[in-house]
């Protein structure tokens, strides 16, 4: 990017999209810990800013919550995504005040730092009722949901801070399949969040079958029951074996369904000239399905499924930017930006999810 051409509060953005990215993981890191209730009250934990480590605070702790024992490791890594959820929080406010304060100045987004503020409130909001709802499936997976939605519109607001994008004239069927392929990956990543959820990781153990079935014994009505009953503490799941392989499989044909409409969309993109971004394109689903294999032959390894969550943020900001860039122009595309089709093999404009990339690794 030039950075003559990014508009004021682009740096400001860019670190809240990378703070974000930690968020997220740190959000997948506390779900794979069983951290999820490491404090059993919001937003404190056991009534204190950190985790109770003397004897006084530890008494206290055991008498306002005689069931929820006090596991430190667990309660740190709650309250650390906590810390940083908040840290981010403060910062997008500080992006929506900016935009305010510049909303005559031409170019200047106003709704999306707004739209930002009521989903971070929001997740709030579901980040408490994890906890007061005792990680009650369909809160769990609306909270990651949230989190991957503040990080892509995040990733949006810098794209368009930046200043260097331009739309660009392509047939329709090309903004058909990015459409369409930006669709698939939410509706995978909302099934990721069902699986993890509901605790269906390693519900199937084995490749490409599933207890040396290709289709085993599944039960869909209770795995996507989405009026379970409140009250329950659901750490560790609450689902039988078929429900749990149901909700492993859909998210198995999810993952073969996206698949096949990006290697679509990056032979749509490369059709147009477009390599650069269509190798982006297959590099990031080369290294989100390679990561998701792995998960189930070594038998989730908390690494390689803190990794997959990543992966996932990755893919989606991936297409962000695919859907950004061949959004269609409200003007016609001048010679400039025409040359910019042509050389766009490895130019600056698609190398911006790599260097979201690296940023995050």
């Amino acid at each position: 990017m030039d950075n003559d051409k990014n508009r004021p509060g682009f740096r400001l953005a860019l670190f809240a999209t990378l703070l974000a990215v930690v968020v997220v993981l740190l959000g997948a890191y506390t779900r794979l810990t069983h951290a999820g209730l490491g404090c059993p009250d919001w937003p404190g934990c056991y009534g204190f800013i950190g985790v109770p480590k003397t004897e006084a605070q530890l008494a206290h702790a055991e008498a306002l919550f005689p069931h929820a024992p006090v596991e430190a490791e667990k309660g740190w890594n709650e309250m650390v995504h906590r810390y940083f959820a908040g840290t981010l929080g403060l910062v997008i406010l500080g992006l929506a005040l900016h935009a305010l304060r510049r909303r005559h100045e031409p170019g200047q987004p106003v709704k999306l730092p707004l739209l930002l503020v009521a989903v971070v409130v929001a997740q709030a909001a579901f980040g408490m009722w994890t906890v007061t709802l005792q990680l009650w499936p369909q809160v769990v997976t609306a909270h990651l949901l949230g989190g991957f939605t503040t990080l892509s519109l995040l990733w949006l607001l810098c794209l368009r801070l930046s200043g260097a994008f331009a739309p660009l004239a392509l047939p329709a069927r090309v903004r058909r399949w990015a459409a369409l392929g930006l669709a698939l990956v939410i509706g995978q990543v909302a099934l990721g969040g069902w699986v993890s959820s509901n605790y269906a990781a390693v519900a199937c153990v084995d490749l490409p079958t599933c207890h040396g079935q290709w289709w085993p014994q599944m039960d869909f009505a209770n795995g996507f029951h989405l009026t379970q009953h409140i009250g329950p503490n659901y750490l560790g799941g609450q689902l039988d074996s078929d429900a749990r392989t149901a909700i492993h499989m859909t998210h198995r044909l999810g993952a073969v369904l996206v698949t096949l409409a990006l290697l679509a969309l990056a032979w749509q993109l490369r059709s147009v000239g477009l390599k650069g971004l269509a190798g982006v394109v297959l590099a990031a689903l080369c290294l989100q399905v390679g990561l998701g294999i792995s998960n189930v032959v070594f038998h989730l390894p908390l690494p390689v499924a803190v990794a997959h969550n990543g992966g996932g943020a990755l893919l989606l900001l991936v297409l962000v930017s695919v859907n950004y860039r061949v959004r269609a122009a409200s003007r016609p595309v001048g010679a400039s930006a025409a040359r910019d089709r042509a050389g766009s093999d490895g130019s600056r404009a698609e190398l911006a999810p790599a260097v979201l990339t690296s940023h995050s690794k």
